[in-house]
């Protein structure tokens, strides 16, 4: 298990560019499953989960070929399918939640497929229901193997009106990549219409795909008999610039963030700006200017400053944590009430460790009490639980006074490439041991 030896207090400057979507890679890369023909996809983040999935890709006998550092190209004319009985195919694909986004495109284009219970955060629960009934409702036969595995049936399969209890991501996702290839028209209400959702949907229609209502909550997809090739550029990830954002100012830097795709970030900028970060934007750069203290605003009627995630639009779970860490040093309070996942505040006990005044209410939400610099965090000896708390644990580091130990890195390796050397560059302490 690899650490992080950290010694913060030192502040950063230079700029950096944000990696591919981690979230969107996943979905485009399980897409090339849908055709026999070639697809290249550019600004791939070379991050453990996505090479756990290529990895997957390959084994299933997808031909895959690299073009350049964070380009490649897939050819899935040989599928193997005999893999989904391996065992290799067994233990890769319970590494990684991203493994569940191969169902939908080879239910599509086979008939068959097989999930493990998928890994990733240990987050609270994350249901695979709205893959399964989704796909269930399409005419997919689904059934619990020796309470192992579930076996997936996709040999009739028809379009229809699906309406989700959920706006899940990732099950929007298997369910559209599903439709594209069946018989008739299929309908989703209550779709996640985050970017990449929009990003799959603009790569498949490039693919031949027929689908109307892109970037709303009611997706219509006419199925149509084969998809071909097409290129396809992955959009910067959104998480990682909101990391960035919160690691300037918590570090009293000066930090430009290039080709940030700014109408892609939704009300990023907004939260943070109500959180008292300077940011200027120029063209499609965001500058977080350096300053000593920060503001939280409150709401109009001078009550405490909630912020809370929700679907797209809405600000995404995803940077919680940062807002939480970013907040232990302005002056102010907030509420933060995380509304997806009950596990996911539990890494507010290291802030506190470390100085931070919070008091984590209940599973769901925390109240923060910035100490306006009064004092440094203090540094610490710490363990990432999950890729969004890791690195708001390594934010908290590079701001606190002393030395600090992050164990169990690879879960920050999970979502963020090549964090600690992008770090050096801008003049960070921080060493892999």
């Amino acid at each position: 298990m690899a650490s992080f030896k950290i010694i913060g207090g030192v502040e950063l400057s230079g700029t950096v560019i944000p990696q591919g979507a981690k979230n969107e890679a996943l979905q485009v890369i399980s897409a090339t499953l849908l055709t026999k023909e070639k697809i290249i996809i550019e600004n791939i983040p070379l991050i453990s989960d996505v090479i756990c999935l290529i990895e997957l890709l390959k084994g299933l006998g997808v031909k895959i070929e690299k073009i350049k550092k964070h380009s490649y190209s897939f050819e899935a004319k040989n599928i193997k399918l005999d893999y989904l009985k391996s065992s290799d195919f067994k233990k890769n694909s319970q590494k990684i939640r991203g493994s569940v986004m191969i169902l939908g495109p080879l239910i599509a284009r086979f008939g068959d497929a097989r999930l493990y219970p998928p890994g990733g955060d240990k987050i609270g629960r994350r249901r695979l229901d709205t893959h399964l009934i989704g796909l269930s409702e399409l005419g997919v036969k689904f059934k619990l193997v020796n309470t192992e595995f579930y076996e997936l049936d996709g040999r009739n399969l028809k379009g229809n009106n699906i309406l989700l209890e959920e706006a899940s991501v990732t099950g929007t996702a298997n369910i559209i990549m599903t439709a594209v290839l069946i018989n008739g028209k299929t309908t989703i209400y209550n779709a996640a219409c985050e970017p990449y959702i929009q990003q799959l949907c603009k790569m498949l229609v490039s693919m031949g795909a027929n689908i109307i209502g892109i970037g709303s909550n009611l997706i219509t997809v006419n199925g149509i008999k084969s998809l071909h090739g097409c290129n396809h550029h992955i959009l910067p990830d959104m998480i990682e610039i909101g990391s960035w954002i919160g690691l300037a100012a918590m570090t009293q830097s000066k930090i430009r963030i290039k080709n940030a795709s700014i109408k892609d970030l939704g009300n990023i900028l907004t939260v943070f700006r109500k959180m008292g970060v300077k940011l200027t934007v120029e063209k499609d750069d965001i500058i977080v200017e350096k300053q000593k203290k920060y503001n939280i605003d409150t709401f109009i009627n001078g009550s405490i400053l909630t912020i809370s995630d929700a679907p797209w639009p809405g600000f995404t779970p995803d940077l919680l944590s940062i807002v939480i860490v970013t907040a232990t040093q302005a002056n102010g309070s907030i509420l933060v009430h995380q509304k997806m996942f009950e596990s996911r505040l539990f890494f507010v006990d290291k802030l506190i460790e470390m100085g931070a005044k919070i008091i984590l209410c209940d599973p769901h939400r925390a109240t923060i009490t910035g100490i306006n610099r009064e004092y440094p965090l203090k540094g610490t000896t710490m363990t990432s639980p999950d890729i969004r708390a890791g690195i708001a644990l390594l934010i908290a580091a590079l701001s606190a006074k002393g030395e600090s130990i992050i164990h169990n890195i690879e879960q920050i390796d999970r979502g963020y490439e090549e964090i600690d050397i992008r770090l050096k560059k801008l003049g960070a302490s921080i060493e892999r041991i």
